[in-house]
């Protein structure tokens, strides 16, 4: 099978495309894969990495607030949809899987109008504008939230799949990863991050977070600031004279992430769909801050599948006051029974078999 996966920007479209390529390699070991993705994106350093080869492709999104700034973003559609289809025709591919971003929407639709099977994976509860159009000539339609499915118009092509996480989040384990990282089994471990650029607000409440559990004997606090924040929270702490105990780690970047959060005991962080996915595969209770600059709020309905189910606990941007914040940390610290039951709950929440449900559905329709 030759298979054009395609998706980008942010890893939240990135890793579930690889993830679904790790699937299809796994399965079929002849299968050739090759990844669409944009310029602009953070794909062509990401998929490498992950041992894929990509070509790049101009794409880029439009605003919906300054409408005159489109002329560009429109050029680029345009020689985007020109370069992916000689792609095609020179790779050949049996299917085209994307899973939304810059480069997805030129990719699909383009191949689309060659004939040749597509498959979309719609991340979030509240879908995407791109997702929604292509629809009509996709074979099927994954989601990774039921809640989705009301947006769309051809419930016949839904599947409800979960989103799909790399075999390292699914197989993490809690006592090696915490020995790994010279966790004690009493230890409390709080992990906060925002994303591979950092979240300001949420960085700025973990500063007084940090404050405020600094040299706690029995907890370990774990900080992604984000390439764009890491200097400044450390400028933070130097300049109000504050040495940081053994207790707390500051990294610009988690690296390893299935290890820090299956080590982890509670989660602070935002609700992409790739983060909602990987904390409740790994079974962490999480304290969901969902970004309100994205489009229909979808991080809020995404958190809300979870906390609904009782594995995570909303506190919207509007609303998070940093008294408030240490305040619902040390009562989930203090509360193990309370949290042992927000693990099982959060787990419940997840898809494990995300990636299975979709090699399995496009393989069928090749029957």
């Amino acid at each position: 099978m030759r298979v054009i996966m395609t998706g980008g920007g942010t890893g939240g479209h990135i890793y579930p495309a690889v993830a679904i390529a790790d699937e299809i390699r796994r399965r079929d070991e002849n299968a050739e894969i090759l990844f669409v993705g944009a310029e602009i994106g953070m794909e062509g350093d990401l998929v490498p990495k992950c041992g894929y080869e990509i070509t790049l492709i101009p794409a880029d999104g439009f605003n919906r607030k300054k409408l005159s700034t489109n002329f560009v973003a429109v050029k680029r559609i345009v020689q985007g949809t020109f370069k992916v289809k000689k792609i095609i025709k020179e790779f050949k591919p049996d299917v085209v899987i994307g899973t939304g971003g810059y480069a997805s929407a030129p990719a699909i639709k383009t191949a689309q109008s060659m004939g040749i099977p597509t498959y979309i994976h719609e991340q979030n509860a509240f879908p995407g504008m791109s997702n929604k159009i292509q629809e009509k000539k996709a074979r099927r339609v994954f989601l990774g939230f039921g809640e989705a499915a009301k947006y769309f118009k051809y419930p016949e092509k839904h599947v409800v799949c979960g989103n799909p996480v790399r075999e390292a989040f699914v197989n993490a384990d809690r006592e090696k990863a915490r020995e790994e990282l010279g966790i004690k089994p009493d230890e409390f471990v709080l992990l906060a991050f925002g994303g591979s650029q950092g979240a300001a607000r949420i960085n700025k409440a973990m500063i007084e977070v940090i404050k405020a559990f600094n040299g706690v004997k029995d907890m370990k606090i774990y900080l992604g600031t984000g390439s764009y924040y890491y200097d400044v929270i450390l400028k933070e702490f130097e300049d109000s004279g504050i040495k940081l105990e053994d207790n707390i780690s500051i990294m610009e970047y988690i690296d390893d992430m299935p290890k820090y959060l299956a080590a982890s005991d509670l989660m602070v962080g935002r609700s992409g769909a790739l983060s909602v996915a990987e904390v409740t595969v790994c079974g962490v209770p999480a304290i969901f801050v969902p970004s309100p600059n994205v489009t229909g709020n979808h991080q809020f309905f995404n958190a809300k599948a979870v906390a609904d189910n009782g594995g995570a606990i909303i506190i919207e941007e509007k609303d998070l006051e940093n008294e408030a914040l240490i305040t619902t940390i040390h009562q989930l610290k203090n509360d193990r029974n309370a949290l042992k039951t927000m693990a099982q709950k959060s787990k419940e929440s997840a898809f494990p078999e995300a990636v299975k449900v979709i090699y399995d559905n496009v393989l069928s329709s090749f029957k």
